[in-house]
């Protein structure tokens, strides 16, 4: 009798195919809030405290100066870029840290190409007019800097509008290239924490670089 060897294909993605699902639990509409779910007293005193945090720091860091981020704009101040490649690698490294010892939940947003770019482009079309976003402007509003009264009040203005055409947004925008949850894993292949080590090693370089061949 002659045996025959058993021979397991490796599985190969198909060009244009969807990436495989990651292993994790990215929540879901009846898990991100406010999907039916109403916030506790805690909660609410928590995002306090820690919008609190965030305000100081902002302000502390010099990116809520009007000077600051015109000079982001004009690439002659990178003082903005190196807060916010700090903060993602901290981020990064902190969230799929707690992830993977179970202690917080992911809520990761879909990804929808058309309202991305489109917002992308609002956004950025307002930060260069005003010179601050919305984070930035609520921080200069706090300083004294009543420049950034306009931004506030627009701010919250576009808040109001979108609510209210969200359903004609969900309608349309919202479908144009919705891709779902996807996270960029998935997108290049690799595990997360392999892409966790990997991106942050790169942003960390970037932050050395910049702060040898940059003034400010």
């Amino acid at each position: 009798m002659t045996a025959k060897n058993d021979v397991t294909a490796t599985p190969t993605r198909a060009v244009g195919a969807e990436p495989p699902e990651l292993p994790i639990d990215k929540g879901g509409p009846d898990k991100d809030p406010p999907g039916g779910q109403s916030f506790t007293g805690k909660q609410l005193a928590l995002g306090l405290l820690f919008g609190l945090a965030f305000g100081f720091l902002l302000q502390k860091g010099g990116v809520a100066k009007y000077h600051v981020l015109i000079g982001v704009l004009l690439l002659e101040d990178f003082t903005v870029i190196k807060v916010m490649l700090s903060a993602i690698v901290v981020g990064m490294v902190g969230v799929f840290g707690l992830y993977a010892l179970g202690l917080v939940k992911l809520h990761v947003k879909p990804t929808r190409y058309a309202a991305n770019i489109l917002g992308g482009l609002t956004f950025g079309v307002g930060f260069a007019l005003l010179s601050y976003c919305p984070g930035t402007g609520a921080a200069a509003l706090g300083q004294g800097n009543f420049d950034a009264l306009a931004g506030v009040l627009g701010l919250m203005a576009g808040s109001y509008l979108y609510a209210e055409s969200s359903g004609l947004l969900g309608r349309t925008v919202l479908k144009w290239g919705d891709r779902g949850k996807l996270m960029l894993p998935e997108l290049v292949g690799v595990s997360p924490a392999t892409f966790v080590i990997v991106f942050a090693s790169l942003l960390v370089v970037a932050l050395v670089v910049l702060e040898r061949v940059t003034i400010r």
